[in-house]
């Protein structure tokens, strides 16, 4: 009797266990799964070979969910792909646990859209799969899950595109197309000569089989036109285009607000908006063919049965434009999803998250006010929604549109066809501007300087209104509302020089200065120290502390303007900003992004009968890189809501600004401040004249890794200038933990800094790559400390 033998009694033979272990047996076709793991660390960003179950072999499509083991746990990834062979030997693979999903939550075009921005980022794929793809709600997966394969077995039948089957199959039970391409021309007609090339791009738009034949993608830049509401109209109408001719489509906005009147522009086109919940109440059309085996049904598709096209025509039912956005519910947000991977609905718009929206064919992607802070996405690694719809652009080879009320340095320089850009992230763009007749929407704009009222003569210089714009406002309130926007209610504090007020900038870098207690100022980006500090305007020596802010404003207009209703629209405050207000006298102090509409027409708002941005002065103080532009695009936003000046409408600039800024608005052309910026920060050698990034962490850590990619000592150490050669790295300089930090991370974020690398366009591709790896090095060998980097990043402080 072996020892490894239980004893029994004479003539009873020893118990023998049955092996609960079930037998498993792999796919004779394609029997390997490589899956990307939901794992977030960068050392484990590679696909995972799985062995795939006979009884699975079907079920585990590339773009599903499943289930897998690793490192002794149960975690979720997506099949990437399904191959044949396997680099690692057989007996060496797991089996693929579970298949969660049934339908296909990444199509072939998105996964390979996330390897693109995934490599021009420098992130893996699961850091990509974690913010693009909607959570899984099980339930609504059941619900769809009939409709879409019925179309998926309908697109198998007619052998084309699914998308485009399902539009002309929709399109042929109703007048909605004749009412979208009804409504095009209308509003062409209505747009006519406001735009320099505008029917250039709407022909590409419309005509995607000649776009297609073309090796790049098509891009624009387009300059908002004067008028409220208009810029919304312009992106509905460049969508409707873009959906009738069979594209898919992608739109970003900066925030909730901005979405909601693109859907209503949309609307005003025909365009219907999905709903999710109508979609997730089992439609009959739905449940009449889902009731269907699969013979009846693959015979219904092929005689082209009213089977067949009922579900069809349930698509043209659920709408068209589906919002994917951080308000909606779990559920509805992985139903707009669904319907969006499935091609059930075509058009995609929202904020941030919208720009992973996963749409196939030579789509269009439109971005919409780019330099908005909204758009850097706030997880690994870090991308911008810029960035990521033109390389979508690029890979789909779609159309890339940037619009804005104010054109950013980066749109500025890629409209130049002899610069070098970033490839991929980056390329030429053709402008768009207003022309006269459209400028010609815009309020007479007069900017009350110090300058302007004494030549004015007026006896209030220096107060807060003063009264030529007093008057005016008085004058303007007897036909209408009047819009006074105001800054943030917030304290910041800056330095500016004793003499002139101009804001301290640091000499090296042209970065604002800080004060250091008990030290010399410094850099707020480069970290250098301002000792022998020198204003370039007055050749001033010394340095003062300005305070921004906004108190107050309230207590002083009633003050001015006794007897007159007085509303305040804060987004900050307890009852949020307000969205309209009614066309009759009434004053409106709007914090900069919360100025509500003035209720018009059915189609169209109404227009205030004058308007003032107060405390101009605080815009020299304003920090971040894009910050002029910034203060153009919120007051051309504020002009855009008064009335023309051929209807009287006037909009003040009262106290100090930039004289760039100024006459940018008064002629309506950001390119005068764009073409300025992309001057200044060429000679600084500042983004877009260069690709950076920005690498922070603990120091040693950050010194670390600057040194290993080689931009410390090695082959990028300096970067060539029009003055000679000069250090790629700027910094490092501290910086405060996040205010979200717990106690226990804290502890390891003591002495935090941060560094930007600067390296030349072509490098930038490689720069990505180097700095994945170093960090894939840093967190494999559990090295102290923390250390993240960001591409093109929205502010280098």
């Amino acid at each position: 009797m072996s020892q490894l033998e239980q004893p029994a009694l004479p003539g009873l033979a020893p118990r023998k266990r049955r092996s609960r272990a079930r037998q498993r047996v792999a796919a004779e076709h394609l029997p390997i799964a490589r899956v990307v793991l939901d794992v977030q660390a960068t050392q484990l960003g590679q696909l995972f070979d799985y062995l795939v179950e006979e009884r699975f072999a079907e079920a585990a499509q590339p773009g599903t969910l499943v289930r897998v083991r690793f490192g002794g746990q149960l975690v979720n990834a997506v099949v990437w792909e399904r191959t044949q062979t396997s680099q690692t030997d057989f007996t060496s693979l797991r089996f693929i646990e579970r298949v969660l999903s049934s339908a296909v939550l990444v199509p072939a075009q998105m996964r390979r859209d996330i390897n693109a921005i995934a490599d021009a980022f420098g992130g893996t794929c699961a850091n990509i799969v974690r913010v693009a793809v909607a959570p899984r709600v099980a339930w609504v997966e059941q619900r769809l899950g009939p409709l879409i394969q019925r179309l998926s077995r309908f697109e198998q039948v007619h052998s084309s595109d699914f998308s485009d089957t399902a539009v002309a199959a929709a399109s042929s039970l109703g007048p909605r197309v004749a009412t979208v391409r009804r409504a095009i021309t209308a509003y062409e007609e209505h747009r006519e000569g406001r735009f320099d090339h505008m029917d250039e791009l709407m022909h590409v738009l419309a005509h995607p089989e000649e776009a297609a034949a073309e090796p790049h993608e098509h891009a624009y830049i387009v300059d908002c036109a004067p008028g409220p509401f208009n810029w919304a109209q312009d992106i509905a109408s460049m969508v409707a285009q873009a959906w009738q001719a069979g594209r898919s489509v992608v739109v970003v906005l900066p925030g909730q607000r901005e979405t909601f009147d693109v859907l209503h522009a949309c609307e005003q086109f025909g365009l219907q908006p999905f709903t999710p919940d109508a979609l997730m109440q089992q439609t009959p059309a739905t449940e009449q063919t889902s009731e269907l085996d699969d013979a009846a049904a693959d015979e219904a598709e092929a005689d082209g049965s009213t089977e067949a096209q009922s579900s069809i025509a349930c698509v043209g039912e659920l709408g068209d434009v589906a919002m994917l956005t951080g308000t909606l519910s779990p559920a509805q947000r992985f139903a707009s999803y669904l319907a969006v991977a499935s091609g059930l609905t075509r058009i995609a718009i929202g904020t941030r998250g919208a720009m992973y929206a996963p749409v196939a064919d030579d789509a269009l992607f439109i971005m919409v006010d780019d330099i908005a802070y909204q758009n850097a996405d706030g997880f690994m690694p870090y991308a911008n929604a810029r960035g990521v719809l033109r390389l979508r652009a690029h890979e789909h080879h779609g159309v890339f549109v940037c619009v804005a009320m104010a054109r950013s340095a980066l749109s500025q320089y890629e409209t130049t066809a002899d610069h070098a850009v970033a490839a991929g992230v980056s390329g030429f763009s053709e402008p768009i501007h207003p022309t006269e007749q459209a400028r010609a929407l815009a309020p007479r704009v007069h900017w009350l300087s110090r300058e302007e009222l004494t030549k004015l003569g007026d006896p209030s210089i220096g107060a807060r209104v003063p009264y030529t714009a007093i008057e005016v406002l008085r004058k303007a309130l007897e036909t209408g509302p009047v819009l006074l926007s105001i800054p943030h209610d917030e304290l910041t504090d800056t330095l500016s020089c004793a003499t002139c007020l101009r804001q301290a900038r640091c000499n090296r870098c042209q970065g604002p200065l800080e004060a250091v207690r008990n030290e010399a100022p410094r850099c707020r980006w480069c970290g250098e120290p301002a000792s022998n500090w020198q204003c370039p305007e007055c050749h001033g020596t010394r340095l003062r502390v300005i305070r921004v802010g906004a108190a107050g404003t309230v207590q002083q207009l009633q003050g001015l303007f006794p007897g007159v209703p007085l509303f305040v629209s804060n987004a900050k405050a307890p009852q949020g900003a307000l969205q309209w207000v009614d066309n009759v006298p009434a004053i409106i102090v709007a914090t900069v992004g919360s100025e509500p509409m003035v209720r018009g027409s059915r189609l169209s708002p109404g227009t205030y009968a004058a308007s003032a941005v107060l405390d101009a002065w605080t815009s020299l103080y304003k920090l971040g890189i894009d910050a002029r532009i910034e203060v153009l695009g919120q007051w051309m936003r504020v002009a855009s809501l008064t009335a023309p000046a051929s209807q009287g409408g006037t909009m003040f600039v009262i106290g100090q600004t930039d004289e760039t800024i100024a006459e940018s608005l008064e002629h309506w052309d950001s390119s005068l401040l764009a073409a300025a910026e992309c001057e200044e920060r060429s000679q600084a050698m500042l983004p877009p004249a260069i690709s950076a990034a920005t690498v922070w962490g603990r120091r040693d850590a950050v010194r670390t890794c600057l040194s290993n990619i080689g931009v410390l000592t090695g082959d990028w150490s300096v970067i060539q200038s029009a003055e000679g050669d000069i250090p790629a790295v700027l910094g490092p300089v501290g910086i405060a933990p996040e205010q979200t930090v717990n106690a226990r991370e804290l502890e390891n974020m003591g002495d935090r800094v941060k560094a930007v690398v600067r390296v030349s366009h072509e490098h930038r591709a490689e720069l990505a790559i180097r700095l994945r790896q170093e960090v894939a090095r840093h967190m494999a060998r559990r090295e102290p400390g923390e250390l993240r980097f960001q591409l093109d990043p929205k502010d280098l402080i």
